[in-house]
């Protein structure tokens, strides 16, 4: 009888000291605070792209039927590759730089490429637009110094928006690589050398090839940024460079299209989870990170 009494009191004690339970009850809050906050709002742009303003595909119709639609995507593609590129090229340059620097050097290049992460974007924005209008410091020094004789369009166009988000994406096209090249065995280059290979040589047949995952995961995260950016678009572009997340921003706000919106979004989430899925395939996402 003792034994079966002590039964009932024993049982959820064990279950709850169990190594499992622990650790679900753990990520418990977590999980909770992420279906309630991530996954429903998620949840609810899916179901309103196909049932707002009636039931069916309509809204996902438009994207073979919409010129409109057409035009804002190609933008969103064209602005995203050149960014990407553009970011790619000079991330590389800083992180093999910051791999060969002396500690010191390091620090401050490192506080340099961190610096505009503790910034906001709608500051750096405002900033690059006082130095890129017709009146603002860029032109008035070139004009200054005899370089042109009437001021540059720097801004309200694809080049302005262009240069305020490789600004932006900067910092995150070199901390990958740069984690990276960090883990590249320079014994390896050492030994090329001693084998009789060119710095050129070595470079573009070793270290190159060897930093390309690095590079690879840099350019999907920067292209998914790119993607869904709005602060520096909607204010250098000054509504004459259309990218996706402000032609949402329209739908909503002054077409109140919510249907069309929610469509836009979702096709959105779908392309950047593929694009997620390909970069987790190609590089180890700890790794590139700086994890082990």
């Amino acid at each position: 009888m003792s034994s079966v009494s002590h039964r009932p009191a024993s049982w959820p004690r064990s279950f709850l000291n169990a190594p499992t339970t622990r650790y679900w009850l753990l990520i418990a809050p977590a999980m909770v605070a992420m279906v309630v906050f991530y996954l429903y709002p998620i949840g609810r742009v899916l179901v309103m792209s196909v049932t707002v303003p009636q039931t069916g595909l309509d809204n996902y119709a438009l994207l073979g039927s919409s010129s409109a639609i057409h035009r804002m995507i190609w933008t969103t593609a064209r602005i995203g590759v050149i960014t990407t590129a553009i970011t790619l090229i000079l991330g590389y340059a800083i992180s093999y730089a910051l791999v060969h620097s002396r500690p010191a050097t390091q620090r401050i290049m490192f506080l340099c490429v961190l610096i505009p992460l503790w910034i906001s974007a709608l500051v750096r924005a405002f900033a690059w637009f006082i130095l890129l209008r017709r009146d603002g410091l860029i032109n008035a020094g070139l004009l200054e110094i005899g370089l042109i004789s009437t001021p540059l369009n720097l801004i309200w166009n694809e080049l302005g928006v262009i240069i305020g988000m490789v600004h932006y994406m900067l910092p995150l096209g070199v901390l990958p690589i740069y984690a990276n090249m960090r883990n590249i065995d320079a014994r390896v280059m050492a030994a090329a050398r001693g084998l009789g290979a060119s710095r050129m040589t070595t470079f573009r047949r070793i270290y190159l090839p060897l930093s390309m995952p690095g590079v690879l995961g840099a350019g999907i995260l920067v292209f998914i940024y790119s993607l869904g950016f709005y602060v520096t678009p909607a204010l250098l572009g000054g509504g004459k460079t259309l990218m996706i997340a402000e032609y949402i921003r329209a739908q909503i706000l002054d077409l109140v299209r919510w249907g069309t919106a929610a469509m836009l979004a979702t096709s959105l989430l779908i392309v950047i989870g593929l694009l997620m899925a390909v970069m987790s395939r190609i590089v180890d996402l700890r790794k590139l990170f700086g994890g082990h």
